[in-house]
């Protein structure tokens, strides 16, 4: 019998890998809440450029997850608290800048928002992004052989569903940005996508630690 050259999974392992991705993966954590945040409060244009900075920080977290360069990273005793410390000081920082962010109706037009590196390294030092793609690595299986086509079209799919997953939290940001005119809903609004982006931060931590 003649060895099959490419394998093609089943649909079944297929969903299911969909299906935890967008459980795991797409719930509240920092990049979610922060591109939701941005995307309300300083509206779609200025805020792209950070979208762009999440998607590809957490590509490249995933990719590393993928090739078991994250576990190594964070198995050591001194780099991974240095690292984690880090992680949660610039989260803080973009939760601040969130937070006092003035309605956009008050907003000049020059204004800038947090930029593509600040996406970018939010998306790096975003430690439920490793909790989360390492979980759904771990738990999902797709039963191709050899592992590195297990592991190649497993990070495929993956890298697909982050940029949709993103996409989603991002629309859902802007869709409130036109309705935060008034300066006390805008601040109300801004005070709370603060205070999640610190809560999913230090629940993720938690895990990790």
């Amino acid at each position: 019998m003649q060895q099959q050259l490419f394998a093609v999974p089943a649909i079944e392992p297929v969903l299911a890998l969909i299906a935890t991705a967008l459980v795991v993966m797409g719930s509240p954590g920092p990049s979610t809440i922060s591109v939701t945040a941005l995307g309300s409060a300083f509206g779609l244009r200025r805020s792209l450029p950070y979208l762009a900075g999440v998607i590809i920080g957490t590509s490249v977290v995933l990719v590393a997850v993928a090739a078991g360069l994250a576990s190594v990273v964070l198995s050591q005793p001194r780099l991974a608290p240095l690292l984690l410390g880090l992680s949660a000081l610039y989260i803080l920082y973009l939760a601040f800048a969130i937070a006092t962010a003035p309605p956009l109706a008050e907003t000049p037009a020059q204004a800038l928002a947090p930029g593509f590196t600040g996406g970018l390294l939010l998306a790096l030092a975003n430690p439920k992004a490793y909790v989360a793609i390492g979980a759904v690595f771990a738990g999902t299986q797709l039963g191709l052989r050899p592992e590195l086509i297990e592991t190649s079209v497993k990070t495929a799919i993956l890298l697909a569903l982050i940029v949709v997953i993103h996409l989603a939290w991002f629309g859902a940001g802007t869709a409130f940005a036109g309705l935060l005119r008034r300066p006390l809903l805008s601040r109300i609004v801004n005070l709370a996508f603060a205070a999640a982006l610190v809560v999913t931060t230090l629940s993720s931590l938690r895990t990790l630690w």
